[in-house]
Order: structure tokens, then C-alpha cells, then sequence
């Protein structure tokens, strides 16, 4: 199958690298010193799971020198997005899947407008890896895994095709008949814990310990839920407190990339995670007084370091 992997960061190179090593015929695209790393000492991947080289490694910095693709792993930060998509374009054959393997929750519609709703499949994906340096990929824990499915719900011939490529490279990978739900699933954790270690500038573990940023952290999961729910998404009854189980059967000292981003002075994603929340929760009248509070308080710091 072949494949290429726009975004070579935590989730496109150890799970690009899984496939490439299984011997499906995958391109990984980056630039800088990132890329020229790989083109000349391949991409190595430091993992519990086991770690891995991908020597030769096929890594391009112009999507046109690959032509098109069966597959698109789009692994790009939320700000990339568009401009992203637009780099695509040569990739793209008949039947590409562009799967979108994001934070947030409209990536799919921002792809579907450069490149078609033909294009554009929605994706979640599960792990904790990141650039550790050029052509390094450092995963911590033993968590990867990927959910992936047609925006409308259909079973197709070209996700079965990925899904096997999938298996063969030996990493838990299911096709949802509901991907949307699975997106917001995701995005109901993702979001609150983003915003609430970023707040407080603390993990997980003393979060869910004190009372008051407990009572924070469960009022951000309940004001994306109703939010998603406003906004079409089927999720389940009680997910709220399936959310606090989840997150109380993690390593205490977890934290959300954004917290890590707003330490090193790096761009944040909040725009496209707690800002979404407050965005749409104000285009479909659901209140978000304890999301609207979280945005203000890291809104200054959205940019990095300057």
C-alpha cells in the first residue's frame, strides 16, 4: 500500500515507521533538520513497545516528489491544517483517503474544503510520542493505538485495505462505524485535560487530588459534552463520569502536550481545543462559562514565547 505521512511528529513516525517496517510502501514528509535527519540516518523510534529504525527511510520535504497515494496519514498540527490540505493536492489520486489524525474536532471539515469530502476520513489516534530530536521519535508508555472511518459511516474497500496494512504492522487499529462520536469522545478528554493542566500548570494526578480542580476538570468534560452533543455528535449517557474513571486510571504525573508547549514556550493549540468549545458552544447557544474562563486565562500565552 502506499502511503504518505504529512506530519512526521509523535503519531505519523512510530506509527509510519510500524507500517514501513511491515513493508507497506510509505513516504514520510518533513522539513527542515527533521527531514534531512531522516534522509541521511533514517528515522529511529525509542519505544517500550520496542524501538525501531527505518534505514533507508523514504522522506521528502515536497509532497509532489511522491505523486499520489492510496493512504494520507495527516498528522499535522491544528494550525497546519489548511495550508497542510493545500500541500496535498498532488497526493491526491481518485480514491485517496486523507485520514485525519488531529486533536480536535474540525479538521475533517477544513480538509473536505481544499480537497474534497471524497478525501477526507476522520481519524483518532491514541499515544504519547513526540520529536525527541531530528530524525528521533520518543514514545512514552505502551499506548498506540488508531480509529478510523468514513464521515458518513460506510464501510469502504480503502479503509479494510488500511486496516489489514494495519494489522500486518502489529498495532490495535479498528474501522468505526461512527467516527464522529469517536472524534468528540476523544475531544470531551482531550480539551478539559489540555485546559485544566494548563491552567493550573500542574498533571493529572494532583488535579484529580484536590477537590476544587477536580470539581474544574469535570466541569470542562460536561461543557464539551453538551457541546457535541449540540453539534450532532452521539455520545453516550454518563460518558462525563467515564471521562474522571479514564483519567483517574492514568500515570499521576500526565499532562496534556499543551501544558508541555506552554513550558517550553511553544505555540499553543488552544484556538482548536478549549477555543473550539468556547466558539461553537457560543454558535449553538450552549453555555461554556468555565471553558470562556479557561480561554481568557491562556489566551495570551497562545502565541509562545515572542
Amino acid at each position: 500500500m502506499k502511503i504518505a505521512v504529512m506530519g512526521t511528529g509523535g503519531v505519523g513516525g512510530w506509527f509510519g515507521a510500524k507500517l514501513a517496517l511491515a513493508g507497506e510502501d510509505v513516504t514520510f514528509i518533513a522539513r527542515g533538520v527533521h527531514g534531512a535527519a531522516i534522509r541521511e540516518k533514517g528515522l529511529k523510534v525509542f519505544s517500550p513497545t520496542g524501538d525501531m529504525l527505518v534505514q533507508p527511510a523514504k522522506a521528502v520535504s515536497d509532497p509532489a516528489a511522491i505523486g499520489p497515494v492510496d493512504v494520507v496519514m495527516f498528522c499535522v498540527k491544528l494550525w497546519d491544517v489548511d495550508t497542510a490540505a493545500e500541500a496535498c493536492k498532488p497526493l491526491i489520486g481518485p480514491d485517496t483517503a486523507v485520514i485525519c489524525f488531529q486533536n480536535g474536532v474540525d479538521a475533517e471539515d477544513r480538509v473536505a474544503a481544499v480537497l474534497g469530502d471524497r478525501h477526507a476520513v476522520g481519524g483518532v489516534a491514541a499515544i504519547a510520542a513526540l520529536i525527541d530530536e531530528p530524525g528521533v521519535i520518543r514514545h512514552t508508555g505502551t499506548m498506540a493505538w488508531l480509529k478510523y472511518g468514513e464521515l458518513d459511516g460506510r464501510a469502504s474497500p480503502r479503509l479494510e485495505a488500511f486496516d489489514a496494512a494495519c494489522g500486518k504492522a502489529g498495532f490495535e487499529t479498528s474501522v468505526s462505524p461512527d467516527i464522529t462520536a469517536d472524534i468528540w469522545r476523544k475531544f470531551a478528554f482531550l480539551a478539559p485535560l489540555a485546559g485544566t493542566t494548563a491552567a493550573t500548570r500542574m498533571p493529572i494526578g494532583p488535579i484529580l487530588a484536590d477537590a476544587d480542580t477536580r470539581r474544574l476538570f469535570a466541569n470542562l468534560i460536561a461543557e464539551t459534552v453538551a457541546v457535541g452533543r449540540a453539534r450532532g455528535a452521539r455520545l453516550e449517557d454518563g460518558i462525563e463520569d467515564k471521562q474522571i474513571a479514564f483519567a483517574e486510571g492514568l500515570p499521576g504525573e500526565m499532562k496534556a502536550s499543551m501544558l508541555g508547549d506552554l513550558e517550553r514556550g511553544n505555540r499553543l493549540e488552544l484556538e482548536w481545543l478549549t477555543g473550539a468549545v468556547v466558539r461553537l458552544g457560543r454558535e449553538l447557544g450552549v453555555p461554556t462559562p468555565v471553558s470562556d474562563t479557561i480561554y481568557a486565562a491562556l489566551k495570551l500565552h497562545a502565541e509562545g514565547r515572542v
